[in-house]
């Protein structure tokens, strides 16, 4: 019998994917020591990494890292594909889309601060949906809106000013750039 060898090419792109995914998954693992205050509302620490993939290297890129750090979140807390890896999940996707759609918005108007908001609505509108889907009745979710839609808009905010103030830092005349700070 013969041996057969499948050989995979491995890409910088691959690479420099492997490498953001990597930070992303090492931020998610930090957030989920983070205690709490209200369950379910984490600061999406890891979105500010999806978000500079996304501004600098496309929605391809960006989805890429976000899946790998889902799937990679899920195993490593021991939540794979329980609630709270369905629900990560879905909230990933929404957030991508909104950030796909958010592509054809004029970008002087739409900076890191408004997608970073945009796709943390999204992120917590795909998690509601679901439990909606899944597990609370309507009437439930509709007292817990409030509280969630605040806390996507804050840490939304915050992760959106941490990035362009990222960008900004990185470009060599000041302007908003997003080239040159993820590796």
């Amino acid at each position: 019998m013969t041996h057969s060898v499948i050989e995979l090419p491995v890409s910088a792109d691959d690479r420099r994917i492997a490498r953001l995914a990597a930070l992303a998954i090492g931020l998610t693992l930090a957030e989920a020591a983070l205690p709490s205050p209200v369950p379910g509302v984490k600061p999406g620490l890891a979105n500010i990494v999806i978000l500079l993939v996304f501004l600098q290297y496309g929605w391809r890129a960006a989805a890429w890292v976000s899946g790998l750090r889902v799937l990679a979140g899920g195993l490593l807390l021991g939540s794979l594909f329980a609630p709270g890896f369905w629900l990560s999940a879905s909230g990933a996707l929404v957030s991508l889309s909104v950030l796909a759609l958010a592509r054809y918005l004029p970008s002087r108007h739409f900076g890191p601060v408004s997608l970073s908001v945009l796709a943390a609505f999204g992120h917590i509108g795909g998690q509601l949906a679901l439990v909606g889907i899944w597990l609370l009745p309507a009437t439930a979710l509709i007292k817990l809106l409030p509280i969630f839609a605040t806390a996507a808009l804050i840490f939304g905010t915050v992760n959106g000013v941490i990035v362009m103030r990222m960008l900004a830092a990185a470009a060599p005349d000041g302007r908003q750039s997003a080239s040159c700070i993820l590796p």
